[in-house]
């Protein structure tokens, strides 16, 4: 059910994001002890500040309330998606090559479900991580999420 709340909401507000020179990196729609929460997260070139997210709620606010795509009381949080910024997008693994990256699997793969690495990029629908000196390819259909690491 949420996986759908998430689609909707995508398609209502992204184009909004858009127009205001931004990108929605992430939608979230999750229940957290006796409350729904939507959380929204949203970048740009050189990060987002307060007036991009306050300006992003307000006009997002007015679209869903008008949309109505979710059936319970919700907490709207517009943010930045931080330094380990989730990668969803095709475009994201190309911006991003290079970076250290962590990958989380729903199934192990090659004896692991995490994997840390420099991105090489995507190739036929695999992650390709540079790890312990070897390229690794993973298949996407296994990945439950990927994100920038933080380098030490």
């Amino acid at each position: 059910m949420e996986h759908s709340i998430e689609h909707k909401v995508t398609a209502i507000v992204e184009p909004l994001i858009q127009e205001k020179g931004l990108e929605l990196v992430d939608v979230e729609y999750i229940k957290e002890g006796a409350h729904w929460y939507l959380r929204l997260f949203i970048d740009k070139e050189g990060g987002v500040d307060l007036d991009d997210c306050t300006n992003v709620s307000h006009a997002v606010s007015e679209a869903l309330d008008r949309d109505d795509p979710i059936p319970q009381a919700y907490m709207l949080e517009v943010s930045s998606p931080g330094l380990e910024r989730p990668l969803k997008k095709d475009e994201d693994f190309e911006r991003f090559k290079g970076k250290l990256v962590s990958t989380h699997l729903h199934a192990p793969f090659q004896g692991y479900k995490d994997f840390t690495g420099y991105l090489v990029g995507l190739v036929n629908d695999e992650i390709v991580l540079e790890y312990e000196g070897e390229q690794v390819s993973i298949p996407r259909s296994l990945v439950q999420k990927t994100h920038l690491a933080l380098e030490f």
